[in-house]
């Protein structure tokens, strides 16, 4: 009789193995590999195959252009995000932080959906339907089309789709609920794998716009399997300290648009709405002081006129201490390494920090100029003037570069009054002109201003 065969599975990112080990070759994870059965490894074979068949190859030019229709979920931010409102059939996976306002904005929009005449199915398996009608009371998302079902068995939440003619289905979380196909514990990569296909088969099949919400990792990446990432037609990850009243929506996955722009949410005693008046969200226009400079970011087609704050002090220690919020803390140690070099600043001997104000993180070059304005002005104790903004990439032999989309930052800080612009190149009317080629520019300017 032949022998069965084992297979392990690390439970934190799906690997398989033949034999048991402490630590997983791909992740990392310690103790994760748990022995699967031969009914489970008989499950995980069959997930994936399509029991339609293939219609066969055929030359791309006569394939013809699928029309996607749209509808708009009833928050701007949202819809902006997914590219212009929710495409039917599509599977979208939302994350974040415990806390950050994923249920509270899903079930924002499943009201909204319902209160426009579509039918919502609303699926927790944390909470119970009392206490998601406590939320939707105070959110004034209640309809009659909206259903409440507390419920973990992904076959009953199949039954009840079939009863009733659903337009979008909302399931809170992918990690609590479970099949019956499996016998591991909900959660597992085996349970998430398999959930996450046949969500997706019934998205395609039926056309119904599916939101799942992901827990994630203290790494900061939605638990499970990253098959679960690559299934889905979108993924949208929560950024913000649950503290704060701003949060910020972005796309790191989007089938049907850009992955470049980002929602803008403000938590009020009505949940998650749409920020108003977001330019005016990330910086101040009170007495000027030093360590603080201004910048315009771009977050996909949005200009954002932040504030960048930095702190220069005596270090009591051998080593000096680097220390970045919002900015990437590699890109300070190379800028002050530069300062040192070009400007002899004696950084090697203080502690430095930079954070940048409201939560928000820089991911591009544009704010370079701001930082190294920011930290000269803290060395320095001069206060930068609240008119000017700084806009440049710093290069690491002192040159001070061009940055995309100038224009566009340009008028937006035009338009919040701002009248120079520290910038390499010539900025539009009405804005002073005041160029800068190089880093050794800089001191001098922000002793002029």
């Amino acid at each position: 009789m032949a022998k069965a065969k084992t297979v392990f599975e690390c439970q934190a990112c799906g690997h398989q193995s033949s034999r048991w080990l402490g630590k997983c070759p791909n992740c990392g994870a310690w103790d994760q590999f748990l022995e699967l059965n031969s009914k489970q490894i008989e499950a995980l074979k069959d997930i994936g195959v399509q029991k339609k068949e293939s219609a066969g190859a055929i030359p791309i030019t006569q394939v013809e252009h699928e029309k996607i229709q749209r509808y708009s979920c009833g928050d701007k931010e949202l819809d902006l995000v997914l590219g212009g409102g929710i495409v039917n059939g599509s599977m979208v996976l939302i994350g974040g932080s415990p806390g950050v306002g994923k249920s509270t904005l899903l079930l924002k929009i499943a009201g909204n959906l319902a209160q426009n005449g579509k039918k919502v199915l609303y699926v927790s398996a944390e909470e119970s339907a009392s206490q998601i009608k406590l939320r939707s009371d105070r959110l004034q998302s209640n309809s009659d089309n909206l259903y409440l079902l507390s419920e973990i068995r992904l076959n009953t939440i199949f039954a009840e789709l079939e009863k009733h003619d659903f337009g979008v289905l909302v399931i809170d979380s992918i990690q609590t609920v479970f099949s019956d196909k499996l016998t591991a514990a909900p959660g597992s990569v085996s349970q998430v794998r398999e959930i996450t296909f046949d969500l997706m088969r019934y998205a395609k099949e039926s056309g119904v716009a599916v939101f799942i919400i992901g827990h994630i990792t203290k790494e900061g990446s939605i638990a499970g399997p990253r098959v679960l990432e690559h299934m889905v037609d979108t993924v949208l990850y929560f950024e913000g300290d649950s503290s704060r009243e701003l949060r910020l929506l972005r796309g790191f996955k989007n089938r049907f648009g850009s992955t470049s722009e980002v929602g803008i949410f403000e938590m009020t005693k009505r949940g998650l709405v749409s920020a108003k008046d977001i330019s005016k969200k990330f910086f101040t226009r009170g007495k000027a002081q030093s360590g603080s400079a201004t910048t315009v970011v771009m977050e996909g087609s949005r200009p954002i006129i932040l504030e960048v704050q930095a702190l220069v002090s005596e270090s009591g220690y051998p080593n000096p201490k680097r220390s970045a919020t919002g900015y990437e803390l590699n890109r300070l140690t190379m800028l002050l390494a530069l300062l040192e070099r070009k400007l002899d600043l004696p950084f090697n001997q203080y502690d430095v920090f930079v954070n940048i104000a409201g939560g928000i993180k820089i991911g591009e070059t544009a704010a370079d100029l701001a930082i190294i304005a920011a930290i000269i002005s803290s060395f320095r104790d001069r206060p930068i003037s609240k008119d000017t903004i700084f806009l440049g990439e710093v290069s690491l032999i002192g040159d001070i570069r061009d940055v995309f989309s100038l224009d566009v930052r340009l008028k937006e800080a035009k338009s919040q009054h701002f009248t120079k612009a520290i910038v390499p190149t010539l900025p539009i009317e009405q804005i002073e002109e005041i160029k800068c080629y190089n880093i050794d520019e800089v001191p001098k300017l922000i002793e002029w201003m």
